[in-house]
């Protein structure tokens, strides 16, 4: 199930720049550090917040931190020197969820960055070839 924010940056993404100096970026995202680790947006930060708490109640487990994934191997074409790169994505949480009995792979996007047709070739890809079907929250 998606969750909602709002489409303008909170008074606490606009006291953080304020603070911090940083830019917006094109989506108006403010990164983030929690426990050492760097967050995209404040909205992926409280997510990681919230699913901590849910690892302590009990209702998941085996949480982790923008896990990857490969989803093209690299290749080398005839005539190059060196291969290309894998293709890789990396999402945002992965998960095991007691209740549903599965692991969950979970993105945290906006509407602007769930249109992008980059992501929506990786998700693709995720379940295409992985049968992982990411959980979007907003």
């Amino acid at each position: 199930m998606a969750r909602k924010s709002s489409k303008r940056p909170s008074s606490l993404e606009k006291l953080v720049r304020e603070v911090t100096g940083e830019q917006k970026n094109k989506f108006n995202a403010v990164k983030v550090v929690i426990d050492g680790i760097k967050f995209d947006s404040i909205t992926e930060g409280n997510r990681y917040e919230e699913l901590k708490v849910l690892v302590r109640a009990g209702l998941i487990k085996d949480l982790e931190v923008q896990p990857v994934f490969i989803l093209v191997k690299s290749v080398k074409f005839s005539g190059d020197k060196k291969a290309t790169p894998a293709m890789r994505y990396t999402a945002d949480f992965r998960y095991y969820d007691i209740k549903k009995d599965k692991v969950i792979v979970e993105d945290v996007k906006s509407k602007a960055t769930a249109k992008l047709t980059d992501y929506r070739m990786r998700r693709h890809m995720m379940l295409a070839f992985h049968e992982i079907e990411i959980l979007e929250t907003y």
